[in-house]
């Protein structure tokens, strides 16, 4: 199933209109301030040159010197990846973020699910989400690295917070890697992500996203904010006191930690529906997940009364 996190509208249809506070994806909730742009970024079609000055800044940021590619969020290129070759056998590590799979699906790979990292030697394609999106599961680069695998996709999608064991300063044409612009961020809306790897494929991967695969805006908002260092330093350390926090209030209300990152929490609950609806109740989205009973992930609240409407929906 394609289901997904931020399904406000779903939301408001079961528990009607209000101020909704959306838990449910694991996106920033205290977003980069939006700079002050010039009316060209909204007025004339990006520039070769805008696109390289976001590249300097990503490569930066990410600490990396492989080739790249600007795209339309992470999202974009997960579509394009299983164009790159003839369909054959791809594993993706699972349970994960459902698009992978989907995506290779329709574009006629045969896609095994696996439960472990060893599992996946032998394919052609790859597919590792780290840290993995539900739950948090993280990989060694010397684990990942000793896959047996044609091509590995490492999607980095939540590794902004914590990134020491980033493989993106070795991407290449076998070892593509992803990176998430609107998670960490905050700022979704924007649609930007980046694809690493060697310059064959990301060659390719740019004939497929044609000239213009980022907007005007987001080129610029992009490079102002991937080269603004405090506020990344000082956001690392607020996300990682508030998932803290976060936890206590879960441990209080009679969940435990099934895992997580910096951006989202994943619990076990007495009953996902039941504890998803019971904060719908007071206008506070989550996601529960399809293949299990009992997980129901949240992301950080955005501000304090966010977090003071949280512990009262959840009695605490």
């Amino acid at each position: 199933m394609r289901d997904h996190g931020g399904n406000l509208d779903e939301a408001r249809v079961a528990w009607g209109q209000g101020d909704w506070i959306d838990l449910s994806t694991g996106i920033n909730r205290q977003p980069y301030p939006l700079p002050e742009l010039p009316p060209e970024a909204w007025t004339n079609l990006p520039t070769a040159s805008a696109r390289a000055a976001l590249m300097e800044a990503a490569a930066a940021a990410f600490g990396t010197a492989a080739p790249g590619l600007a795209v339309a969020g992470a999202q974009t290129a997960i579509q394009m990846i299983p164009l790159l070759e003839s369909p054959r056998l791809a594993r993706v590590l699972a349970p994960t973020y459902n698009e992978h799979a989907a995506c290779l699906r329709q574009a006629g790979w045969r896609v095994e699910e696996v439960g472990e990292l060893d599992a996946l030697s032998g394919a052609d394609l790859a597919i590792v989400v780290n840290p993995n999106n539900p739950d948090g599961r993280h990989y060694r680069r010397e684990a990942l690295r000793s896959l047996s695998v044609g091509t590995l996709l490492v999607d980095e999608s939540f590794a902004d917070p914590a990134p020491d064991e980033s493989l993106v300063v070795e991407a290449s044409d076998r070892l593509l890697v992803l990176r998430s612009f609107g998670k960490f961020w905050g700022l979704a809306g924007l649609r930007l992500g980046f694809v690493y790897g060697g310059e064959e494929v990301i060659r390719r991967m740019s004939a497929l996203a044609g000239p213009w695969p980022v907007s005007g805006p987001a080129l610029e908002i992009g490079r102002i904010a991937l080269g603004d260092l405090d506020w990344r330093r000082e956001t690392i350390r607020r996300l990682s006191g508030e998932a803290t926090r976060l936890d206590d209030l879960a441990a209080s209300a009679g969940w435990a930690l099934a895992g997580g990152t910096h951006l989202f929490r994943l619990y076990k609950t007495s009953g996902a529906n039941k504890a998803q609806a019971a904060l719908a109740r007071h206008h506070i989205w989550t996601r529960r997940f399809p293949y299990s009973d009992t997980w129901l992930r949240l992301g950080l609240p955005g501000n304090e009364s966010e977090w003071q409407r949280l512990g009262a929906a959840l009695g605490v």
